[in-house]
């Protein structure tokens, strides 16, 4: 498969390995609080290299902003924290969140001059909210897709996807999900509002037509519920990102196995249809990639493999 970033990512070292961080005690996504998923699971520190702190204003990038914005010097984020490596609680909910939208998300700020007014929400509600003005953008690992672009602007910072992941041991499933009909007469769990459940919804009628059962979608709005769930053998296999399965199974807590890609995404901070904001925040990843400061990030998270060469606003769905 032929991936954008090819060209960075042959120019990155292999990553270092990474702290432990089992997404079995993740909490609730958003800002309602929420208890860990299993009782007891610890979550180690994030990795300890900090390659935001260096990052400096470039003046020509941060008067593209509105001036407005400018006066203000914050831009509020609602950001969905969940799971490693994109965003997360290493601490607790009481403490800051870690990950590698939280560090992209930090040095584009910190290119344009600004601060960040985070605001945590849950996945699903952080797209209509843009909207109203409740956020300027949004992060959470959001998928470039063709209806999403309908009424979002996307100014891209890396290519994830979708995959499916199942328990250690499941002999339910054990090859790499190319075809929606290899999951029929099965029971898959995913997140709320996601590109996920969107996919398996659309295609419902795939096992009918090809005279099968048909497959059961029970969506989560947490994501160490959805861990918790195949765990106890209520869901047999999970749909998420490619990332976050990877990582996932690398951790010999979460006792998953990752099956491999199924679709690619460009994955992008999410606007309110157009914003003023895109130019300006397009401009400092490609600042961040330019200076190298974005490959370290990837490199911190072990998400090298997703690097993009360039961000772009509103590119099409890949197909």
């Amino acid at each position: 498969m032929n991936l954008p970033g090819n060209g960075i990512r042959n120019r990155l070292h292999t990553a270092a390995a990474l702290a432990l961080l089992p997404l079995l005690a993740l909490t609730a996504c958003g800002s309602g609080g929420g208890t860990p998923a299993v009782a007891g699971a610890q979550v180690s520190s994030a990795p300890a290299d900090d390659p935001v702190a260096g990052v400096q204003s470039v003046d020509s990038i941060a008067a593209l902003l509105p001036a407005d914005v400018r006066k203000a010097g914050t831009l509020r984020v609602g950001s969905s924290v969940g799971s490693p490596p994109a965003a997360y609680y290493p601490n607790g909910q009481d403490k800051p969140p870690a990950g590698q939208d939280i560090d992209i998300a930090d040095a584009v700020a910190k290119v344009l001059g600004v601060k960040l007014e985070r605001q945590d929400a849950s996945f699903e509600t952080i797209l209509p909210a843009l909207g109203s003005g409740k956020y300027d953008f949004g992060t959470g690992n959001f998928g470039v897709t063709t209806e999403r672009l309908k009424t979002i602007d996307f100014v891209t910072y890396i290519n994830d996807g979708q995959g499916f992941a199942v328990k250690t041991g499941s002999t339910t499933l054990t090859t790499q999900v190319s075809d929606l009909t290899q999951l029929c007469g099965l029971t898959i769990g995913t997140g709320a509002g996601t590109t996920f459940e969107k996919t398996l919804t659309a295609q419902r009628g795939v096992c009918a037509a090809a005279g099968k059962k048909p497959y059961e979608v029970k969506v989560f709005s947490e994501t160490g519920a959805v861990t918790t769930a195949l765990q106890q053998g209520r869901i047999d296999v999970v749909m998420s990102t490619i990332n976050g399965l990877r990582h996932q199974a690398a951790q010999p807590a979460a006792q998953t196995a990752f099956l491999g890609e199924y679709h690619r995404l460009d994955v992008g901070f999410a606007f309110k249809k157009g914003s003023p904001l895109a130019p300006a925040l397009q401009a400092a990843v490609n600042e961040l990639i330019r200076n190298g400061t974005y490959g370290r990030i990837l490199q911190k998270w072990g998400t090298t493999a997703s690097a993009i060469d360039t961000s772009q606003i509103n590119p099409a769905e890949h197909t």
